[in-house]
């Protein structure tokens, strides 16, 4: 029995690592959000520098990884992927803050549009939507927003991605 079972796992493994490599991650789906691969330095709205970020595909170019700092002992990565079976896009963002910040979404009018939630300790949940838009002159503009009490949405970040 235990042999049938192990023989059951080896042949499981062998047809999802072959059902990987016939569908790797190189459709259009794959490759909507490459606009943000890079080194960049991170600007805010007053023209200061936020941050430097450095975005890279891995994993066979499926995940697209993002490690940033502003210098100021404050740094965060993630990691993104397209979820081909629910057609949509993940980000799992984490913090030397001690956050995390899971976001799903997609493309929605030319732009890289992700939203989530966050419990603080008090319970008190928080929306988020983070929208990322390529523009015409190469740079790309971040647009992070927060749902208030009041419903509407607030900005809690706003930054313009130059290339280094």
């Amino acid at each position: 029995m235990r042999f049938l079972s192990k023989a059951a796992l080896s042949i499981g493994a062998s047809l999802l690592c072959l059902q990987a490599a016939a569908v790797p991650c190189d459709a259009p789906e794959h490759r909507a959000f490459d606009f943000w691969l890079g080194e960049w330095q991170v600007y805010r709205p007053d023209g200061k520098l936020a941050g430097t970020n450095r975005i890279e595909r891995e994993y066979g170019g499926c995940v697209l990884h993002e490690r940033y700092t502003t210098g100021a002992q404050y740094s965060g990565e993630s990691l993104n992927a397209y979820d081909a079976g629910r057609k949509v896009w993940h980000q799992t963002w984490v913090d030397n803050a001690g956050a995390l910040l899971l976001l799903e979404g997609g493309l929605r009018d030319g732009k890289m549009v992700l939203e989530g939630q966050t419990v603080q300790a008090d319970a008190k949940r928080i929306r988020h939507r983070i929208s990322w838009t390529p523009n015409a002159d190469g740079t790309v503009r971040q647009h992070w927003e927060v749902m208030g009490a009041d419903g509407k949405w607030n900005t809690a970040f706003d930054g313009l991605y130059r290339r280094k």
